[in-house]
């Protein structure tokens, strides 16, 4: 065997054990996220699924008679599909499919950090209506089909994308209690304008603080309040959304 032979022999081998290195510290990773959740104890107040249910019965409504005409605007706007499917962390961490109007181009797009992709301020992939849907939240109207399935609820932590959870679950200790209480298509700390994507820690560190003690305090007097802010904002277009 030749010198150069040999050398790249010793670069294949060292590659595969970086890769068996890097594969076994993502399964202890997974394994210790796993072993987070599965001592948690729920923390949703008695009948919250039950108003999710009737309130969320008339969000269905108003989903079903709205959708034909969002769905012709997301058509003469942008090619591609009306609604967007992406996976993401629900209650005690179980993945769930979250659906919300599609606001943005499809491209596919990429860190070369190792960061979560984040929908930034002025994202260049979200479409002139997907705009105007996001602004008014309409985008997130769709999730009252997830709320009917029992993946969300009405009001709750905010779920994120598998891949951000991840991410965040290793930067603060406790983002994994946010878990106890079902995720919501509206919350706490965006009824205090915390929306959109971000990397930035300490605004992060704020939004968890109004996640836990969201999770910590939940009732239905506050969650009528949730809801009553949230739409509020909507018909006065405050949403703070990006």
């Amino acid at each position: 065997m030749n010198t150069s032979t040999a050398t790249t022999v010793l670069y294949k081998k060292r590659d595969s054990r970086n890769k068996k290195k890097e594969k076994d510290e993502s399964l202890n990773r997974s394994s210790n996220r796993r072993d987070r959740y599965e001592d948690l104890g729920e923390s949703n107040y008695t009948g919250k699924r039950v108003i999710d249910l009737l309130v969320g019965s008339i969000g269905l409504l108003a989903f079903t008679v709205i959708y034909p005409f969002i769905a012709i605007g997301i058509k003469l706007t942008s090619p591609g599909p009306v609604l967007f499917k992406q996976k993401r962390t629900g209650m005690f961490g179980e993945e769930f499919t979250c659906y919300k109007f599609r606001t943005m181009h499809v491209v596919n797009k990429e860190r070369r950090d190792g960061k979560p992709v984040i929908t930034e301020k002025g994202d260049s992939r979200i479409f002139s209506f997907g705009q105007f849907l996001r602004k008014s939240n309409l985008d997130e109207l769709p999730q009252i089909l997830n709320v009917i399935k029992g993946d969300m609820s009405l009001v709750g932590p905010r779920p994120y994308p598998v891949q951000e959870c991840r991410y965040w679950d290793e930067v603060f200790d406790d983002h994994f209690y946010r878990y106890t209480t079902t995720p919501g298509i509206t919350g706490l700390a965006q009824a205090r304008g915390y929306r959109g994507g971000t990397l930035d820690e300490e605004e992060m560190r704020r939004r968890l603080n109004f996640d836990l003690i969201y999770t910590e305090k939940n009732n239905l007097f506050l969650d009528l309040k949730l809801i009553w802010k949230t739409v509020y904002q909507m018909l006065t277009r405050d949403t703070k959304a990006h």
